[in-house]
This record gives structure tokens, sequence and C-alpha cells, in this order.
């Protein structure tokens, strides 16, 4: 069959003209494409962790776990995380039912412009990009929440409820994982919260729609995150995938548990202690998925740099200084072309 021509700028609308195969434009490169049979399956060597014990007398134990969870695998599960079950379904419904809305109402939030707080856009950065990825995704940003929650969509009617109250949720679950963090390092509780500044938080809904041929193409290429701190919910469709030693690991979803990744900023703060993850989202031929990763930052005019008791004449800081929105608008700008953009930022010796 031919090719179709691009007649609309999101991929779910476009899958309405041509849906039996893969626009070339998504097609990676033979060298690139998902092994989608040498992966293997999520197993229990990704630690799941228990955020209960933060509470009371075991809150050093739970603190030394993440730590060398964030050291040894750069990503985690948590159960008891403190976000009450209807509000994550409410989440997910809210979600699919704004990417069910029609064309029109959706294409009021469209920009490609990546500094815009509200947009809903396609792949990654049409801007830069070579090759598409096989997503949509509506990103907004979210604290503070009264500067931003009246550009948020107003369709579905209850959107702006809804996502607030998740958005809040996830904020009160980063700020304590956080505050673990700190201490795993030996830092007083209280020392990443401040080093971000007035911080940040901002969130991708992500839709990946059924692909006709997925061997060919990415829901998101691998990369490693620029914030602090993921956390993603996802649905009940398998699409997480994560780079340990050296293979591939589905992270298929628990409907208990939240996961937790470690982003480039963390990676940086710790002083190289602890790394961001490699992962990717692979998409599939039979269901749609939505996963929503909230995007824990610092703010634009933060300085990011190691603590000083974690940097000696034995381990000298690896990472120059510099403004998140330094780093911010060289990540966007270089794209998922490569892996991670710290290289740029590395002290050369």
């Amino acid at each position: 069959m031919a090719l179709a021509t691009f007649t609309k700028p999101l991929l779910t609308d476009l899958l309405s003209e041509t849906c039996d195969s893969v626009q070339a434009s998504y097609v990676q490169p033979v060298w690139d494409r998902p092994n989608l049979v040498d992966v293997e399956v999520f197993n229990d060597s990704i630690p799941l962790i228990d955020l209960h014990g933060l509470l009371g007398s075991d809150r050093s134990k739970v603190a030394m776990d993440i730590g060398l969870a964030c050291q040894n695998d750069g990503i985690f599960q948590v159960k008891n995380h403190g976000i009450p079950k209807r509000v994550i379904e409410d989440m997910l419904q809210v979600s699919r039912d704004f990417f069910g809305l029609p064309e029109s109402e959706r294409m009021r939030c469209y920009s490609d412009d990546f500094m815009k707080t509200t947009r809903l856009s396609t792949s990654f950065n049409v801007k830069t990009e070579k090759v598409s990825s096989w997503r949509d995704y509506l990103r907004l940003h979210c604290y503070p929440l009264e500067d931003f929650v009246h550009e948020w969509p107003s369709n579905p009617f209850n959107f702006r409820e809804v996502v607030s109250e998740y958005c809040t949720k996830v904020r009160e679950l980063a700020l304590r994982i956080m505050e673990a963090i700190s201490e795993s390092l030996g830092l007083e509780r209280e020392y990443l919260n401040k080093a971000l500044g007035s911080h940040g938080q901002h969130m991708a809904i992500n839709y990946y729609p059924p692909c006709p041929q997925p061997e060919l193409t990415y829901g998101l290429p691998a990369h490693k995150d620029p914030n602090v701190i993921t956390l993603l919910l996802q649905d009940g469709v398998s699409g997480l995938q994560v780079l340990r030693n050296d293979k591939w690991v589905a992270v298929d979803p628990d409907p208990n548990a939240l996961v937790i990744n470690i982003g480039d900023q963390i990676q940086v703060l710790s002083n190289g202690r602890y790394k961001s993850v490699l992962h990717r989202a692979i998409v599939n031929s039979n269901s749609h998925r939505i996963s929503i990763p909230t995007f824990y930052c610092p703010s634009p005019d933060a300085v990011i740099k190691p603590p000083c008791s974690l940097t000696d004449d034995v381990h000298p800081a690896v990472y120059r200084s510099y403004s998140y929105s330094e780093y911010y608008e060289e990540f966007w700008n270089r794209g998922l072309n490569s892996e991670s953009c710290l290289d740029n930022f590395r002290i050369l010796k």
C-alpha cells in the first residue's frame, strides 16, 4: 500500500486516514529498532519499596533502601504511597476522556512550542527530531497550581478538578521521596528540597495508539529524564522498559504501585553516586496505552551542583554548576537523539 501523506498534526487523527502500516517518518533505522523478542519479563530485581515505613521507626531503613535503589538501579516502585485509589482511577479516566474528545476540541490545546506551559503535541520535539515517536501527549505545568490551572483544558468538564487533586497528591509524595533521598546521602532531610529553588512540577499525559507494526518504531526511544525524579502512573498496558545489565527489562504495571525513576539532576546533586536510568516506551498492535509521568524539577533559576560534603580530593565534582534553565534548553534542543546531555556539563580532566 502506498504511504499516505501527512494531513493532520496529531498521530491519533492521522490514524483515522491510514492504519494498516507505519508511515515512513515513524520508522526507525534498522540498527535502532526495538528487538521486542529479546526483552526480559519484569522480575523482582527491580525494587518495590513500602513507604509506610517512612512514618515510623523504620524510616532510616526505608531511606537506605531507596538509596540503594538509586545507586544500583536508578528506578524503583513504591506502594503505600499515600495517593488514594479513587484519585488514581479518576486521573486515568479523565485522561482517556480527553483523548477521546473530537479532534476540533483537542486541537484547541495544540502547539509545537516547547516553552508553552500547557500544550498538546505529538512525538517529542517535531522541530528537531529526524524520526517521529508513536505518541501524542498533553503537557501541563502544575506548580504552583494556581499559576497554571486556568490554562488547562476545560473539557472534559471535570478535567481541572481531577488533575488538580492528582497533582497535589503527587507533589506531596515527591517531597517525601526527596527527603528520603537526601537522608540516604547523609544530608539533612530538607537538602534536596532547598536545592531546587522555588521548585517546578509538570506532567505529561501520554497517549500511545495501537500500532500496526510495533517492531519498527518506539513510543519514545531510549532516553534519560532531565529532571530530579519522575513519578509514573501507568494504566494496565505494558510499555515501559528499562536497561539493566545491558538487557531491556519490561516493567509491567502494578495497580498498587507507582514507578519512580531518577533523573539527571539527582545524578549531578549526588556527584555521580546515583545514576539516572535509561528507559524507553514501546507500543503494541492490540490496544492503546496511557501513561502519566510527573516530572519534579528545580525552578529555572536554581543552580545545580553537588553539596560540599559529597566532594573532596578523592571525589571531585564530576559536573560544573549550571542553572536548570540552561540544562533544560539543551535537553529540548538535542531531543531524544542521544541518551543524555549530561556529558556537555561534565568537568574535563
